[in-house]
């Protein structure tokens, strides 16, 4: 989605299918519920991704963003076909190999907001990277929230779908095609685009912080 950034980040972000930050569980390790989305994913990869294109990732760690008081976990991840994964296995690797990454991602994510007039993102943990086996038990719980989700244990959310068979919310082909074809057309240009939004702001990386010490 279009968004005002801080700088360019170094990775391609995407989201962990079938997870679910559930925002009615309160985290014991950031003491803040989830944030209603999947679970965020950096790619490090060297291939150029394209929009909404699926890859076939290694899991290498975690972080934990608290982005305005809700827990968003950020996994960093390697297309398993890029040439650098056969050596990347667990966090560490990652700062071996590719060094000052983790640390250019985490600024990234820390400062990205700041241009829209919201404060410094802050992380649980001190901003550690967490190692490939915290992240997974981030994926394993994330994946049971998604999985009650699913089955019809949250009334406010739609999750209507086609693949899903045992879910409550499974439709058939058909149904959604008819959902679809039912919305009304979008084609054309929209609403000018605000001109704030090729503004370039300036987000000086010598400001005292809480984390990353």
């Amino acid at each position: 989605r279009p968004q005002r950034s801080s700088g360019i980040n170094a990775e391609y972000g995407g989201a962990l299918p079938q997870t679910w930050e559930d925002p009615n569980h309160v985290d014991s390790g950031t003491g803040a519920a989830g944030d209603d989305d999947p679970l965020d994913a950096v790619e490090i990869g060297s291939a150029v991704a394209t929009r909404g294109e699926v890859k076939q990732v290694k899991i290498l760690g975690v972080i934990a963003m608290i982005d305005e008081g809700e827990t968003d976990w950020k996994l960093v991840c390697i297309d398993r076909n890029d040439p650098m994964a056969d050596s990347l296995s667990d966090i560490q690797d990652v700062e071996a190999k590719m060094p000052g990454i983790l640390e250019a991602t985490r600024d990234w994510f820390r400062i990205y907001k700041v241009p829209t007039g919201k404060p410094m993102n802050e992380f649980a943990y001190k901003g550690e990277w967490k190692n490939r086996d915290f992240a997974n038990n981030v994926i394993n719980e994330t994946h049971g929230y998604w999985n009650a989700l699913m089955s019809g244990q949250n009334a406010k959310i739609n999750c209507s779908n086609t693949t899903v068979t045992s879910s409550k919310s499974n439709i058939s082909v058909d149904e959604a095609s008819g959902v679809l074809g039912s919305q009304p057309d979008k084609s054309g240009d929209g609403p000018p685009v605000d001109a704030s939004t090729q503004d370039h702001c300036f987000v000086s990386r010598t400001v005292p912080e809480k984390v990353c010490h």
